[in-house]
């Protein structure tokens, strides 16, 4: 059976999207992503049956910043050491359908690249000091504080990991005081 274009329905009568093969974030779809690292022979690209193997958080997250060719892919992965850097008991989490999670004594931040930027928000952001100003985006939020970066922005480094190892210890202070 064949599918009018116009009508755009499926035999079951649920509506059909035509897309272009790109994330609304312009990054290649999840399906594309596991097609493109396991291979063809043993993933099917409608993502049904084959041996379908389960990549690790690690793996994914390499996937995500090689499938993105310009300055947020360098961005990312500086964000990514300095993380592990400023803790290297941070584990990380692929959730939200494509988002970069770090958990240490519960969720501490994630970050997304967007087409005109990359976007690192601190889950509990709200409760933490910021003496160097790094905050930049999502002030009026009651928990969340994110820093957007834009082409040409420069991480700081040593603030950075301030910021994020003050984040895990705020954490692990909520641990502790539930106890």
């Amino acid at each position: 059976m064949s599918f009018a274009r116009s009508g755009c329905r499926s035999p079951g009568g649920r509506r059909r999207r035509f897309t272009t093969g790109r994330s609304k974030r312009g990054l290649p779809t999840r399906t594309q992503l596991s097609a493109q690292s396991i291979g063809s022979s043993e993933f099917k690209a409608d993502g049904r049956a084959g041996h379908e193997m389960t990549l690790s958080p690690s793996q994914q997250i390499d996937q995500l910043i090689a499938g993105i060719p310009d300055w947020r892919a360098k961005t990312l992965a500086t964000l990514r050491r300095v993380v592990h850097e400023a803790d290297p008991e941070m584990v990380e989490e692929w959730k939200w359908m494509g988002s970069p999670t770090y958990y240490h004594d519960g969720l501490v931040l994630l970050f997304n690249p967007h087409k005109d930027k990359v976007k690192l928000t601190f889950h509990e952001g709200a409760s933490l000091l910021d003496p160097d100003k790094l905050f930049n985006a999502g002030l009026g939020g009651g928990k969340w504080r994110a820093i957007d970066y834009l082409e040409g922005d420069k991480v700081n480094e040593p603030s950075l990991k301030a910021l994020i190892r003050a984040a895990v210890a705020h954490n692990t202070s909520k641990k502790k005081r539930k106890k």
